[in-house]
């Protein structure tokens, strides 16, 4: 009798979240197509739906926090105010397409 020895590939949210990251800080010139290809697969890579949807919400914190800082430094609070919010309108709609890419990735996985 022949035994075959079959090994599930391990996957990780901590890997999803920088394959998503990283997908889409380099495809940024995209503006949905970038975050929802890296969604997709750091969603294959997560494994799952649940896991790829918390995957996903990892590089928002981190790219909110990033916005914070960079908009905080400016000298004028109004231009501040107005170049944040600028820029979380971006943001938001991008993470929206990062998410989506996730959840379809997850569920090709």
């Amino acid at each position: 009798m022949k035994t075959e020895i079959v090994y599930k590939k391990q996957s990780s949210i901590i890997a999803a979240c920088l394959w998503m990251f990283i997908i889409s800080l380099l495809l940024f010139w995209l503006p949905l197509i970038g975050p929802l290809i890296g969604g997709i697969v750091g969603g294959k890579k997560a494994g799952n739906v649940s896991r790829a949807f918390l995957a996903s919400l990892l590089p928002a914190i981190i790219l909110a926090l990033m916005l914070i800082l960079a908009t905080g430094s400016f000298v004028l609070p109004p231009v501040a105010a107005l170049l944040g919010g600028a820029v979380m309108i971006v943001y938001i709609v991008n993470e929206f397409a990062l998410i989506a890419g996730a959840i379809v990735g997850g569920a090709m996985a």
